[in-house]
């Protein structure tokens, strides 16, 4: 049954028609996260370091000049920038690959996943402004992903393992939320909405990972009562562009 807000928008389940939209928010809600990615990597003291010297070196070996002091610092910026986009660009390639290249297969005709869509009334046509999936998971699973992940830290893991029971539990996958229709609780009503899909299927716990530029979605974690229980700097993508963009990937768990 759709649920329905003030803000008269409607949740609903996925459909086939929905592939292109889901697929467009999917693909720029993930590039967005670039560039305060960038910007927050770049505000760090040791990359601000690391600019100023390199400006510095631009304007000696330049004979003094501001112009190669400028290129050399925007060399920097570049390179890091590159590596912010290189994360998030392959993270969304290799979903697009996977679970979102069939998400009639993946999503509506396995009875452990769920993904369903937020529809708004916009100049009295409906229009797609957001996306929650879920997808079932085993405990032994949660394991592996992190025993894959470098650096891995884990904290306070037992307590969702020891109430997982048969080991399953709901993951959110993907969320998105088209930019003019956020702060109108729209993103609350999808994490409902993926609380109570989890409930249905007897999940012991949902979980959800969080880059961390995504102040945003952490809020929304914390406000429905998520801890953070582990915490990675692996990207899957190339390590020195892990450790040049400073991206941590946040695990955030609540038991249901």
């Amino acid at each position: 049954m759709a649920q329905k807000s003030n803000f008269q928008f409607s949740i609903r389940e996925y459909s086939p028609s929905d592939e292109n939209v889901v697929k467009s928010l999917f693909h720029d809600g993930i590039l967005e996260h670039v560039y305060p990615a960038f910007f927050k990597a770049m505000s760090h003291p040791d990359h601000v370091g690391i600019a100023l010297s390199i400006s510095m070196a631009g304007y000696v070996l330049g004979g003094s000049s501001y112009f190669q002091a400028l290129l050399f610092g925007s060399a920097w910026a570049g390179l890091i920038y590159y590596c912010c986009h290189e994360i998030y660009e392959g993270y969304m390639t290799r979903r697009l690959s996977t679970d979102m290249a069939d998400i009639q297969a993946n999503y509506l005709e396995n009875p452990d996943n769920g993904l369903w869509v937020a529809e708004a009334d916009v100049n009295g046509q409906s229009k797609v402004v957001g996306m929650v999936a879920v997808m079932g998971r085993r405990g032994e699973e949660e394991g592996e992903r992190f025993d894959d992940c470098n650096g891995g830290v884990v904290a306070g893991g037992s307590e969702f393992a020891q109430e997982a029971g048969d080991g399953s539990y709901g993951e959110i996958s993907h969320m998105a939320v088209v930019f003019p229709w956020r702060r109108r609780n729209l993103g609350s009503q999808l994490t409902r909405k993926a609380l109570d899909f989890c409930k249905e299927r007897g999940y012991s716990h949902l979980a959800m990972d969080v880059s961390s530029p995504q102040t945003a979605a952490v809020s929304l974690c914390q406000k429905f009562g998520f801890v953070q229980t582990a915490a990675h700097s692996s990207t899957h993508a190339n390590r020195w562009f892990s450790k040049l963009a400073r991206i941590n990937v946040m695990r955030m768990e609540k038991l249901i």
